[in-house]
């Protein structure tokens, strides 16, 4: 299926609750009300399910999680994706699916059936950098939030017009009530429970930029959690970003926005997110945080790893070196997307995010 042309959103796998409070109060433009009523009635019609899940949930959420997890954070196009893939090789981690991210509501009741379901309608490859895809492959879960409550900043994608509330609301956590965030910590260790579950993990490996922003809230729940911050060089960061938005949006939204915003929210909330994690890592405890380059990890991805793993006393490394080294073989031939700097886009990153090129060395 071409993914400019779906039908519905992946609104569809949220439950009618969540749906209904996501799109309350806000507007759905003109040319998405048939989008939107099928995203809603697809939804509908997969609650039927949820008293089942429901009941089998009750026994994995007795169940103490043996390890706290490991976050790979950072901007989005700073190679988070990339660096998950690899560390998934690993098999003591589990990790959210494809699968999980749009149905998180259909895990443990009926997922045989609407895995192949959602296989046959998802492209294999993502449309902005021709990475893999596929429904059992791992994948950041922010998506599977969305699906799962309505306090997760990828609200966006679906109503961009409220871009920025979201950001300060949800990602940054700066306008987030109590309430709302006991809400995300039930929800959020929900979804890891359920991830390691469904993969056989015994550690959570989680890929997901909006975390960089929630430190001091991840560490409330997981206060031995290792993270991993990736940094590259902002100038891609921004191509890459303005492109994967611009393009991701479309199939998603329910509002209309233009690109001219989609950048301009691209660059401030570059910034804002930047300063959050600046002003929470030093919450961490020592020894629980690395720092890398992202053009460090591709020129050696093996080696980065060893350190990595070394550095956070992770274990399970000797046990996964074959699974990492025949991955990264694999991943050999492919051709990542190239980004040229135009003198508008050097301009826009020396004024706007010139803290960056100095803080990592750029």
């Amino acid at each position: 299926m071409d993914f400019q042309k779906l039908p519905v959103t992946p609104l569809i796998g949220a439950d009618p609750k969540t749906f209904d409070e996501i799109v309350r109060g806000r507007v759905i433009d003109k040319g998405f009300k048939k989008k939107y009523h099928l995203t809603r009635a697809g939804s509908g019609v997969l609650s039927m399910y949820l008293p089942f899940e429901r009941r089998k949930y009750r026994k994995l959420e007795r169940k103490p999680l043996e390890m706290d997890p490991f976050f790979i954070i950072g901007h989005w196009r700073c190679g988070t994706t990339f660096v998950h893939n690899v560390f998934a090789c690993d098999k003591h981690f589990g990790y959210n699916t494809t699968y999980q991210t749009v149905l998180p509501n259909q895990m443990l009741f009926g997922q045989p059936f609407f895995r192949k379901c959602l296989s046959m309608a998802m492209p294999t490859s993502r449309p902005t950098d021709n990475l893999e895809l596929g429904v059992n492959l791992p994948q950041e879960e922010e998506f599977a939030l969305t699906n799962m409550m309505p306090y997760t900043y990828y609200n966006f994608w679906y109503l961009p017009k409220h871009t920025m509330e979201y950001c300060e609301r949800f990602l940054l956590f700066n306008t987030i009530t109590e309430a709302e965030r006991k809400i995300f910590k039930e929800t959020f260790l929900k979804l890891v429970k359920i991830a390691l579950w469904n993969t056989n993990g015994v550690q959570f490996l989680s890929k997901n930029p909006p975390h960089t922003g929630r430190i001091k809230t991840l560490l409330e729940m997981f206060p031995n959690a290792k993270f991993l911050y990736l940094k590259r060089n902002p100038y891609t960061v921004f191509e890459s970003t303005r492109s994967f938005f611009t393009n991701t949006i479309q199939p998603l939204r329910l509002q209309d926005i233009t690109n001219e915003e989609i950048e301009q929210n691209a660059v401030e909330i570059f910034k804002r997110l930047y300063y959050k994690y600046e002003e929470e890592k030093h919450m961490i405890p020592l020894g629980n945080l690395v720092e890398i380059k992202f053009e460090d990890f591709e020129a050696d991805a093996f080696a980065m790893t060893e350190d990595i793993y070394s550095k956070l006393d992770l274990p399970g490394f000797n046990e996964s070196k074959a699974n990492i080294e025949a991955y990264l073989s694999k991943k050999k031939g492919y051709k990542k997307n190239n980004y040229t700097y135009d003198d508008r886009t050097l301009k826009i990153v020396n004024e706007n995010w010139d803290m960056a090129l100095k803080g990592w060395g750029y």
